[in-house]
């Protein structure tokens, strides 16, 4: 069956105003559940790189 050619037609999307989410969530202290925005992962990636530190250089035996 061809979902494309169907006679049934698909409910409208509902757009929020809010960040659009990535399909996940995480549970808050409360039971909330919080979607997962692109802003919330670019900022944990930023967080990240400050906290980045450069691996030491090996020691070279002469």
């Amino acid at each position: 069956m061809n979902l494309h050619h169907s006679g049934e037609r698909a409910a409208p999307a509902q757009h929020s105003r809010s960040a659009p989410t990535l399909g996940g969530s995480w549970i808050d202290v409360d039971g909330r559940e919080v979607p997962i925005t692109e802003e919330m992962i670019q900022s944990a990636c930023l967080e990240l790189e400050k906290r980045l530190v450069n691996p030491a250089r090996p020691v070279k035996d002469n």
